[in-house]
């Protein structure tokens, strides 16, 4: 079973920000940002191309956008933040279960890398 998978079931603990039935959102362990949430979806897809082939893509990816959203308002950054997704080893994708990082708590330039 992956990282993710054992922090969705309960084995690993987690700093929840916000749940619902499809997404579980916590803190990063190792932030990069004053507030950096990961928004995992709840059933396993080990990437964003596997999540947009799957038959249920389509409802986890809304539910992950609403989720990113909520995140953002919990942590009092909704007025400004950045999403990210990393694809595949060579798109930097350390842990293969789809995530998303919201990050925010600083002011981003237009620069991404």
């Amino acid at each position: 079973m992956c990282l993710f998978c054992d922090i969705v079931a309960g084995k690993i603990p987690s700093d929840k920000v916000y749940e619902n039935e499809y997404v579980l959102c916590f803190n990063d362990i190792n932030p990069v940002t004053p507030v950096h949430v990961l928004v995992v979806p709840k059933k396993h897809f080990d990437n964003i191309n596997e999540l947009a082939s799957d038959p249920e893509g389509a409802l986890y990816s809304a539910e992950i956008t609403k989720a990113i959203a909520e995140a953002a308002k919990i942590k009092g950054i909704s007025e400004g933040f950045r999403t990210i997704n990393n694809c595949g080893e060579d798109g930097g994708q350390s842990v293969m279960h789809v995530h998303f990082h919201v990050l925010g708590g600083t002011k981003f330039t237009e620069k991404i890398v």
